[in-house]
């Protein structure tokens, strides 16, 4: 008889711990598409089409070094912080959209219940919060997270909306989806939605953030959805909560011994919120066994606003994924004004027109190129073509001007 893989009669002794190790992505794995699943949770129906990876832009959004796959950072800040696991993470001011510094910023990776933040942008802008509703079966018993919704239940939809952001109830998410049109027209809500923002690596598979075919995002797209979330002052008190006092439902009938089911105190799921971690705002979780652990939230101090993502992530050892969170978050704060490898574009500048063109990959051995003050390494065709223009233009008017002033002395 054994107990795991160490028979049972054996003594006992510690296993082993194994060894903090970031992951390497300088030669852009995941570029084009997402690491591969671990389960067959993304395994295409029957008769359903097979989702192709989204288009790579000729030009990175948010400047050329977030073109780079590995760590981007202004040496001048100091050193990243060590044995970091998640495979892509970023750092920003928020109220800039400096880019501080980034592993594989445009990386793809799954989003996890981290993509609930844009599904919050969607609902805010349609719902009525104060509408209530009744949750159907397969709602209220849907798989993962919940918010604990019951049968008879009624909910406002800003019960919903918290308690999405608070615990990720997988439940909010299907009822919010039904009354964005279901879910099929939810999820063209949510990617139109992103592609406005600029965050083009992205495509929500499913409202909740579970594991689906195609589902995709990236730290920088992150970055940019939550950002515009934190302008809504709404997302932004539920956001930071810490509990909140979700509705209960009557009892069933059909179950024999059951009683009513009363509200309850809801605890944000988001821990440095719950121990206090100094100037934290608020935060969203995600976890799937294909996503890993994701995250994104954003502290504040001396009046200065820091956001980190964090993305295919693990919790190794004693190495925990909270810790590596705060050190991000510090590392951030030492930043100067100012020390930036990039911006998060506005939805203004997106609409003006992110370029699409496909390109390949870069290649392993790719050295990532280091952008100029101007946002460029050298100039274009057409900006030494104009300069030979404005020249010539130069020189035709200074040799008119002296033969009208050698006729005028005639």
């Amino acid at each position: 008889m054994t107990l795991g893989s160490v028979p049972f009669c054996a003594p006992a002794t510690a296993a082993p711990v194994p060894p903090t190790t970031t992951p390497v992505t300088d030669h852009c794995p995941h570029r084009v598409d997402t690491p591969p699943p671990v389960d067959e949770s993304e395994v295409v129906a029957p008769g359903e089409p097979t989702p192709t990876p989204l288009t790579v832009p000729e030009t990175p959004v948010g400047g050329e070094q977030l073109a780079a796959c590995g760590v981007v950072a202004d040496p001048a800040v100091g050193p990243i912080p060590p044995a970091l696991t998640s495979a892509g993470w970023l750092v920003a001011d928020l109220d800039t959209g400096e880019v501080i510094a980034a592993k594989d910023p445009h990386g793809r990776y799954r989003p996890a219940s981290t993509i609930k933040v844009l599904l919050a942008l969607v609902a805010l802008d349609e719902l009525d919060l104060d509408t209530v509703i009744t949750p159907t079966a397969a709602e209220w018993s849907t798989e993962g997270d919940s918010c604990g919704m019951g049968p008879g239940g009624r909910y406002t939809n800003r019960d919903l909306l918290t308690g999405l952001v608070m615990v990720s109830g997988n439940d909010c998410a299907n009822a919010l989806a039904r009354q964005l049109g279901g879910v099929d027209t939810a999820l063209d809500k949510m990617n139109e939605r992103a592609h406005a923002l600029g965050a083009l690596d992205t495509r929500a598979a499913s409202p909740s953030g579970l594991d689906a075919p195609g589902m995709s995002s990236s730290p920088y797209d992150l970055a940019l959805i939550f950002r515009e979330a934190m302008h809504n002052s709404t997302f932004r008190s539920m956001i930071g909560m810490r509990e909140y006092r979700f509705p209960g439902y009557p009892r069933r009938p059909d179950v024999p011994g059951d009683t009513d089911h009363p509200a309850y105190q809801m605890h944000t799921s988001n821990q440095l919120l719950l121990e206090g971690y100094p100037g934290m705002i608020g935060g969203k979780t995600g976890y799937t066994d294909d996503a890993r652990k994701t995250y994104v939230g954003v502290t504040e101090r001396s009046g200065r606003q820091i956001m980190v993502v964090e993305m295919f992530g693990l919790t190794v050892g004693t190495n925990s994924y909270w810790d590596q969170t705060k050190a991000l978050f510090d590392y951030g704060f030492r930043a100067p004004e100012g020390a930036t490898v990039g911006d998060l574009v506005t939805a203004s500048q997106a609409s003006a027109g992110a370029p699409t063109t496909p390109t390949v990959a870069p290649s392993p051995t790719a050295t990532p190129r280091t952008a100029s003050a101007t946002g460029t390494d050298e100039p274009t065709r057409w900006s030494v073509r104009l300069l030979i223009g404005l020249v010539a233009a130069l020189v035709s008017v200074l040799l008119l001007l002296v033969a009208m002033r050698l006729f005028s002395r005639r």
